[in-house]
């Protein structure tokens, strides 16, 4: 996954001959301190990189992180106290979440082996192993979960009853999945960048989008309006399509070679500007805002209408493999490359 192929290239890198080092060539404690930390407060539990980080819906007071040491958390955004620790994963835990009423959380690593936990008694209910895992999502109503695997099958089951369904893919990653708003379908990306829409009762696919409507590349990104009647598409092709989820009819397709986006680039070598890659991003529900995390550790919010930048936080020493924006939008939770999860509160001229 990106987040391990992340970590791994990072260790590989020599820090000796980096200036204002100690003799090992990490910075010593007070050089450390003199770093810019715009964070209210830093989550240090982990001992490798933190891969993803999620909040407790009903509240957005709890955080769930896991990491390449194998382990997930559920604490206390405020003082960053730990409520419990989700215990015995054997690989990196790159999948942890809420379900939609905070009364359940999921974690779940590289190896395939999901666990869940009841909150409110902080107990493992439910476990399941499958093959390499992509991707983990819960369902917006109920407790059940949907699965992508490495092996192109989808997986549902209820929690904790355990009644599975699956829903057999190309044979090839299901690299991406959402469950629509209406909790019915289920759209699902694939890394010969073929979609298809499931019929999560029915076990069905409604339709299948591939060749020239498809993408040519693995599906990276999925996200859906609020009415669940259009979905938007990220490759690696470089193409973003835009896909009307009632007839399977790709409506638009965007790329980054079109013209503007080349003469913007050849603009912005002309004058120096030297950019760092954009992990992920978000939209603010009701404004024009999106924030965005990238590899330079630093969360940036950005008016959607204009591309100016609004401000900018700074404290991981390290790249940001995820984040979660609190339901207000005045919160970012953030995990990452440096071992922390850190907490932003995040100030704009109009709160």
């Amino acid at each position: 996954m990106v987040s391990d192929d992340l970590a791994e290239e990072l260790e590989d890198v020599d820090f000796a001959d980096a200036g204002n080092a100690d003799d090992d060539g990490w910075e010593t404690e007070d050089e450390m301190e003199s770093e810019q930390d715009d964070s209210e407060l830093t989550f240090s539990k982990h001992t490798g990189s933190v891969f993803c980080v999620g909040l407790d819906p009903a509240t957005n007071s709890l955080a769930v992180t896991g990491g390449q040491d194998d382990r997930a958390y559920v604490w206390s955004v405020s003082d960053g106290d730990v409520l419990f620790e989700c215990t015995g994963h054997k690989d990196s835990v790159t999948c942890a979440a809420f379900s939609g009423d905070s009364k359940l959380v999921v974690s779940g690593d590289m190896s395939g082996l999901i666990k869940v936990w009841k909150v409110e008694s902080k107990e493992e209910i439910w476990s399941f192993e499958v093959g390499d895992l992509e991707w983990l999502e819960w369902h917006p109503c109920a407790p059940v979960l949907l699965a992508g695997t490495a092996d192109g099958n989808v997986w549902m089951w209820k929690v904790p009853s355990g009644e599975c369904k699956t829903f057999q893919g190309p044979n090839c990653q299901a690299t991406r999945g959402k469950i629509l708003p209406d909790g019915k379908r289920a759209i699902v990306g694939y890394e010969d960048g073929s979609l298809r829409l499931w019929d999560l009762k029915q076990g069905n696919a409604i339709y299948v989008i591939k060749g020239h409507d498809g993408h040519q590349g693995a599906l990276t990104s999925l996200m859906c309006n609020k009415e669940g009647t259009l979905v938007l598409t990220g490759s690696v092709d470089g193409q973003a399509k835009l896909i009307n989820t009632s007839t399977g009819k790709v409506l638009c397709s965007f790329s980054s070679e079109s013209s503007e986006a080349k003469d913007s680039m050849q603009e912005q070598d002309s004058n120096s500007v030297e950019s760092v890659g954009v992990v992920h991003l978000q939209w603010e529900e009701a404004s024009a805002v999106v924030s965005t995390c990238n590899l330079a550790g630093v969360i940036t919010l950005w008016d959607a209408r204009s591309g100016v930048m609004m401000s900018e936080y700074r404290g991981h020493s390290a790249e940001i493999l995820d984040f979660v924006l609190n339901r207000d939008a005045s919160v970012a939770v953030t995990a990452g490359g440096d071992h922390k999860a850190k907490v932003f509160c995040l100030q704009r001229p109009d709160r």
